[in-house]
């Protein structure tokens, strides 16, 4: 099955906090048997409304295939871990699936674009 989680974490960790809290809940998922598809930081946007008195967090993207046995598990670390402010898990129907891809793609070529755009300038310049 495809999932897809995002989670917020509090704003007042260090960037190497952030990145170290987003590996724990990758480890977690790969020790339990799911393939990590895509993981995106989004980095930190403002909240709809003050969770636990702020107003920020730093926002989390992770696209996985597993069991739904994986998800209780996830949603336990997450619990049980207190950077977390939010998160919320779903399964990917066909529909999703799809739009999740044509998202990877586009943002993918977009990245390539970029980065062609850039080592012509460097040349030219």
């Amino acid at each position: 099955m495809k999932y897809e989680t995002v989670f917020i974490l509090t704003p007042v960790l260090s960037d190497a906090q952030m990145k170290e809290a987003v590996e724990k809940f990758s480890t977690v998922l790969a020790d339990n048997g799911a393939t990590i598809v895509n993981t995106e930081m989004w980095g930190l946007r403002k909240l709809a409304y003050p969770i636990q008195k702020k107003s920020t967090g730093f926002y989390t993207l992770i696209e996985f295939n597993g069991e739904p046995t994986i998800v209780r598990k996830l949603e336990t670390a997450f619990r049980r871990d207190e950077r977390v402010l939010r998160f919320l898990t779903f399964r990917l129907d066909k529909y999703a699936a799809e739009y999740a891809e044509k998202r990877r793609s586009l943002k993918a070529g977009k990245t390539e674009t970029v980065k062609e755009t850039v080592e012509t300038e460097v040349k030219e310049g």
